[in-house]
């Protein structure tokens, strides 16, 4: 059983997001800062997840409430960083507790392992890292033997103490006689008036108990947003980081700036994405693929040698190798394109088969369908699946021709081989091997054009 708990702070307000929306549910690479903490704590396979909340925590529940392992601990009133922790203690349980913030998104699961593993059990680990600019974070005081020392925050230093570029990354890891023992012992003398958990570290000092402090190799991952700003820029951050894993693997980016990954996505050698792509939640594409400008994938597997054209939209969707999509396609939930087919320009596809080889290449709506293989749909041929009640399946079998501007009113089933004269409405089977054409008789009629009133 696992000897450590999981505290992450997210109590804060957050004005200076200037939002309704709790600063922690504001969205990084499509998922809310706080999931990002919550599944590393995951990662670390703690014992209990505690979530420390006070601004805003109706919405924060309700946000999180799939995530039915987490702990709730209301703090009260802000009184700072000390407060929170102890608004948790009554569930921590475990011989070491770990304390994270809600708004530091970045943070590897490497880094946190290692201060996990290289602080022992008694003692107190800070995390820390050398910034350019270490305004607005708490300094790491050592003393002539490099140890620890304290930490002081910002608003407290002095100006010499402001020179530090080392600062506290506001995650610790504290054995649990310790943390319970003092908890409760901290003061607020200090300028904010508030209770800091960073003065354990002195507390602990006093006590003989040894401060660790672990830093962080890349800097950028103890940063926390406190304005849209800060969170534009580790956006940024964040896709640089997976641009360049993905090419560091073999797939070609246009431009590693104009990439958004919001989510797991994996990519195949020798794929080519192009600028603008925008690729949301579990995504998996195959090798050799080509991905053109502005095209959107959403929890959608691609196989190999498959081309998805400009600005096609791919939603919860299958496509098997050698297809081709778009451009200007849309693929909606629960679509499944077989090998070599192919969906063209304007043409959209929900919750339907597409063949081997089939085709509907110009302006198409074909929604609850099976098309068989070798079929070809005309340029604005739609199914009608859809009684204002109930959807409809239609069934386009083997090696069908389905003429322009064809409606097919489900349910329906076209046999194998038939073919639809342009600008049919059918509503009945269809024969095999048969040309079908439904169409009103045509009329002519003596008719003036109107002519264009004069204006003014």
């Amino acid at each position: 059983m696992s000897s450590l708990t999981v505290v992450i702070l997210a109590a804060g307000q957050g004005t200076r997001m200037r939002s309704s929306l709790p600063k922690v549910l504001h969205p990084l690479a499509g998922k809310p800062l706080i999931n990002h903490v919550t599944d590393l704590a995951r990662s670390l396979t703690p014992k209990k997840i505690i979530i420390v909340y006070g601004h805003g925590g109706e919405q924060l529940q309700a946000a999180l409430a799939n995530q039915t392992d987490l702990v709730w601990a209301k703090q009260q009133e802000q009184l700072g960083t000390g407060d929170a922790v102890r608004a948790a203690m009554d569930e921590v349980k475990t011989a070491r507790c770990l304390v994270l913030n809600a708004d530091v998104p970045l943070l590897s699961e490497e880094t946190v392992q290692r201060l996990v593993t290289r602080v022992d059990n008694d003692s107190v680990g800070v995390l820390t890292a050398d910034v350019a600019n270490p305004y607005g974070y708490g300094r790491i005081v050592r003393d002539s033997a490099k140890q620890v020392k304290q930490i002081i925050e910002e608003k407290d230093a002095t100006d010499l103490q402001k020179k530090i570029v080392e600062i506290n990354s506001g995650v610790f890891i504290f054995p649990i006689d310790f943390l319970k023992d003092n908890i409760n012992k901290l003061e607020n003398n200090n300028n904010q008036k508030e209770y800091y958990l960073t003065d354990l570290v002195e507390k602990a000092l006093e006590q003989a108990v040894n401060v660790n402090a672990v830093k962080a190799k890349d800097p950028i991952e103890i940063e926390g947003v406190n304005t849209r700003v800060q969170l534009a820029k580790l956006e940024r951050c964040y896709q640089d980081k997976k641009a360049q894993q993905l090419m560091l693997a073999g797939v070609y980016l246009a431009d590693p700036s104009r990439l958004d990954i919001r989510g797991d996505v994996t990519i195949g050698q020798d794929t080519g994405v192009d600028i603008n792509v925008v690729l949301a939640g579990n995504v998996a594409i195959g090798k050799n693929c080509i991905i053109e400008p502005g095209v959107i994938i959403k929890n959608s597997k691609i196989a190999d040698n498959v081309h998805i054209k400009a600005y096609s939209v791919i939603e919860n969707s299958e496509i098997a190798r050698d297809a081709e999509v778009g451009p200007f396609a849309r693929l909606r939930p629960e679509t499944k394109l077989q090998e070599k087919a192919r969906i063209g320009n304007f043409v959209e596809v929900k919750k339907s088969t597409i063949g081997v080889a089939s085709k509907a290449n110009h302006l198409s709506y074909i929604g609850d369908s099976i098309v068989g293989a070798g079929v070809n749909i005309g340029a604005g041929a739609i199914t009608c699946n859809y009684d204002g009640v109930n959807k409809h399946q239609t069934i386009i079998n083997d090696k069908a021709f389905v003429g322009s501007n064809c409606v097919l009113v489900a349910p329906i089933e076209v046999g194998v081989n038939a073919m639809i004269g342009a600008g049919s409405t059918v509503s009945r089977h269809v024969p095999e091997d048969q040309l079908t054409v439904a169409r009103t008789k045509q009329k002519s009629f003596n008719w003036q054009r109107p002519e264009k009133n004069e204006i003014g």
